[in-house]
């Protein structure tokens, strides 16, 4: 079996290649009868493909040399058609709705030369700007940038001038994009860029303003503002890196970079990230295998049509020190090809006596617009990480040891290193202004090393921490391919908009570690260190490969303009091979074994009046199995299922203030926790629920005053279990009540204008410190602030961590007694930024 998906993995692999070659010789060969005058896109990524978008705003205004028509729209719009009769010059914008009061707008004679400008809708999604000449038919050069669509517009007869050599009247169309806090698209719900209106699931967009105000840079500080997402611990020796949970379930293998999975041990950092996407709940239907909670999509940075340059430095308190260069723009004349490049180097210290890191990033994208249907995009990533692994402190009886929290309890020789490796293109088509195709292959390496002591158990009486000796390692490499299909039409009045797609995922892995002997113990009151490292012995070793192969199917249905409704059906098939050998024991196993889902979701929109939409939905999700019990037959895991009932409301308050409302219901089968008798293995459980409701208010209350907020009330336990003792037992880390509000206030005008403040406050609920509930994690409110100031291409901040500094524990490792994360003390980081 296994054999067979690697043969369907190759060729299918073999297939995509060849339709990219040919589709990229076809859209080569097209170039030369195509309209000069036709724009060039700036294509969105491989997972954007445009439903109507909206004109909320018209305004025309003269200066001495020059007309600037701004079309006020809510995202991106698409390449324009340029046609004439007589003297009027018309420009056709598709995949568009005039939505301002006025039906129409006109102006007669806003100069001597231009006699008429009108926007009109000509269709249901289509609009058209006309700029009739006096005398003479105006030429125009048309180009789609990223930050809206320029029409540049001559007055002469066409053909006999250029936008270039003339100082004559220019028309300029710009689009207002920057929606701040208030994001009004995203992709990752549907897998179409779809308004968050028309979209009846819970998501949250964590934009690039909120990203620069709190000088975010790693995920999980960008998370704090997301309601129902905590920190669950896990760096250095966790298998699953910087974990987090989403409604009470971690987010394993569901952490995606422009829809495509990606992996780490280490913190992930935001310097190559746009915008971060938060969809709750089960998501198997887009993304594949993965928890019911949800899952999290990273959009990178994409290249610009002009150039930005911008450098960027930090200091911090802890010897934290940071640097970062953003570059990018067109690599030719004709602005097809163009390019963007981040690089970024930090040199952190910590809270923490003798804890270190330091990491490297490398993240360069090229985009190809080969013609106005076609768009070829290249990047790579490369990432060094280095940190001390730090186990954190213990539980001791039902709460934490009281100890500083600076106090570290390992070694100072315990290293962990990460280097991380992708490479891959993405090529969209457009075969119709209904119907296109896009098209992704990506390679990925993964290699991270952990050597350092293991807290394991802690002695209340003496004050001992028992740790052993630990060490791992592996070398993970992933295939990722797909091919999906987008169309738009109609049946009788029905709108529908189709995503069909197939995927191939290929997993390898070989990781080793050693688990013991003893090392030793250290008082965690009266700390004595060894400096000693120890002999790299693995004892247990594991090879696997993963074999995925999915296809799926959804429809998006306009019923009535007030009436929307989704639906769509995944089927995954998986087949996975793993040898395992312990020498400690010993024993070599090898198991084959197969799954295969079939994963529904369903949902209803419903818009009475054109700002509140009312939403209802079913989702379900799937997870392979991916271990075994440790009981004598070593029997094979089931595997895992989910499925989640959601209602909400979202409606827009104003114009650029959201507020968005889910209530929830997820219930999870067959689920693998750690085994507190055996670690590092599993045992499976029989149904976890989680239940509860999310409120988030995210924009612009007034001009200059900005606000993200969420609340949460989550109820996450036990419902069945093989050990009725766990029965009714809430979930490791997951808090009953969170907060979350992050709130700044820009001066817009007079002598102080660009000098702006924030204030954030952050509050999290006592919670289960791990599964049996054998202690608890206090409840904490914590106070961040920010001062800034932004002038012209400069911008000078001042952010402040835990301003009252507050003594709280932000998570457990797993769940586990022996390693609690204190959270950090007051900071301060200074940052000095600059665009050219």
């Amino acid at each position: 079996m296994a054999r067979l998906f690697g043969l369907l993995g190759w060729g299918m692999l073999g297939w995509m290649g060849l339709f990219s070659v040919v589709m990229t010789s076809a859209a080569i060969a097209q170039e030369d009868s195509l309209s000069s005058d036709l724009a060039q896109s700036n294509r969105p990524p491989s997972n954007l493909v445009p439903n109507p978008r909206q004109i909320v705003g018209i305004q025309l205004t003269t200066t001495d040399d020059e007309l600037t028509l701004q079309l006020t729209a809510n995202s991106p719009l698409s390449a324009s058609e340029t046609s004439s009769i007589d003297n009027a010059l018309i420009i056709e914008i598709p995949n568009v709705r005039l939505a301002t009061e006025e039906e129409f707008f006109e102006q007669f004679n806003p100069t001597a030369d231009i006699a008429l400008v009108q926007v009109t809708q000509i269709s249901d999604n289509r609009v058209r700007i006309t700029v009739t000449g006096s005398d003479a038919l105006p030429e125009a050069a048309v180009r789609t940038r990223t930050a809206g669509l320029t029409l540049g517009i001559t007055p002469g007869i066409a053909g006999n001038a250029s936008e270039s050599d003339s100082e004559a009247l220019r028309i300029v169309v710009l689009e207002d994009i920057d929606e701040g806090y208030n994001p009004t698209d995203s992709s990752t719900a549907i897998g179409i860029d779809t308004p968050l209106r028309d979209t009846p699931f819970s998501v949250q967009v964590i934009p690039q303003a909120v990203i620069e105000d709190r000088n975010v840079v790693e995920l999980g500080e960008a998370l704090e503002t997301a309601g129902s997402v905590v920190s669950a611990g896990g760096r250095g020796v966790s298998r699953d890196g910087p974990n987090f949970l989403i409604r009470g379930f971690p987010v394993v293998d569901s952490i995606f970079r422009d829809g495509i999975a990606t992996s780490s041990l280490a913190s992930i950092g935001t310097e190559d990230i746009e915008r971060v996407e938060v969809l709750r709940g089960p998501a198997s239907i887009l993304f594949g295998q993965g928890e019911p909670g949800g899952i999290i999509n990273l959009v990178s940075k994409r290249p610009l049509d002009e150039p930005f340059y911008s450098v960027s430095a930090s200091v911090g308190n802890f010897d934290t020190y940071r640097g970062a260069i953003d570059v990018s723009g067109p690599l030719n004349e004709q602005k097809t090809v163009k390019y963007r490049l981040n690089l970024s180097y930090e040199n952190l210290g910590s809270f923490r006596d003798f804890v270190d890191s330091e990491s490297l990033l490398i993240s360069p994208i090229v985009t190809w617009d080969i013609s106005d249907r076609t768009s070829l995009e290249f990047y790579g990533r490369y990432a060094y990480d280095q940190e001390t692994i730090d186990n954190g402190i213990p539980a001791s009886g039902d709460g934490v040891v009281d100890i500083p929290r600076s106090r570290f309890l390992g070694e100072n020789f315990a290293e962990f290193t990460q280097n991380q490796f992708s490479l891959g293109y993405r090529l969209d088509h457009e075969f119709s202004e209904d119907w296109s195709l896009r098209h992704a292959t990506q390679y990925f390496s993964f290699d991270p090393e952990r050597f350092g002591p293991l807290s394991v158990a802690f002695n209340e009486e003496t004050g001992d921490l028992a740790r052993f000796e630990y060490f791992a390692d592996d070398q993970e490499r992933q295939f990722f391919t797909n091919v999906e299909a987008i169309g738009r039409f109609s049946t009788g009045s029905v709108e529908h908009q189709l995503l069909v797609g197939t995927e191939y995922r290929r997993d390898s892995e070989s990781p080793s570690f050693q688990f013991g002997p003893p090392y030793t113990s250290i008082n965690v009151f009266d700390p004595v260190y060894t400096e000693e490292p120890y002999d790299i012995n693995p004892d247990f070793f594991r090879d696997g490969i993963t074999n995925n192969i999915a296809f799926y199917l959804q429809d998006q249905l306009e019923i009535i303009p007030q009436l929307k409704l989704i639906g769509g059906l995944r089927y995954d098939l998986v087949s996975r091979r793993i040898s395992e050998e312990d020498l400690d024991e010993p024993r070599q196993d090898d198991f084959d074994f197969s799954d295969e889902a079939l994963t529904p979701r369903f949902g209803v929109i419903y818009q009475p009046i054109d700002p509140l939409s009312l939403y209802a939905s079913y989702t379900a999700s799937f997870n392979p199995s991916t271990g075994v019990s440790r009981n004598d037959d070593d029997s094979i895991f089931e595997p895992e299922t989910g499925r989640q009932f959601e209602v909400g409301v979202k409606a827009d308050l104003l114009d650029s203030l959201s507020l968005n409302f889910a209530a929830f219901d997820i219930r999870k089968k067959n689920v693998q926790v750690p085994d507190p008798d055996d670690f590092p293995f599993s045992r499976q459980t029989g149904e976890l629920a989680s239940r509860g409701i999310e409120l988030n208010l995210d924009g612009e209350i007034l001009p200059g005053w900005n606000m993200t907020a969420a609340y949460t009330y989550l109820n996450a336990f036990v419902s069945d279990d093989t050990r009725a003792d766990l029965v009714g037992n809430d979930f490791a880390n997951a808090p009953e009540n969170q907060f979350s509000l992050w709130t700044t206030y820009e001066v817009q005008q007079g002598n102080l204008e660009g000098l702006g403040a924030g204030l954030g406050l952050f509050y999290v609920g006592d919670r289960q410190g791990d599964l049996n509930n054998t202690f608890t994690m206090p409840s904490y409110l914590r106070t961040d602030g920010a001062l800034f100031y932004k002038r012209n291409n400069w911008r000078s901040q001042l952010n402040f961590e835990n301003l009252f500094n507050i003594n709280y524990i932000d998570s457990s490792t797993f769940g586990f007694r022996s390693r609690v994360n204190p959270g950090a003390p007051f900071g301060i980081t200074a940052t000095f930024s600059i665009e050219f």
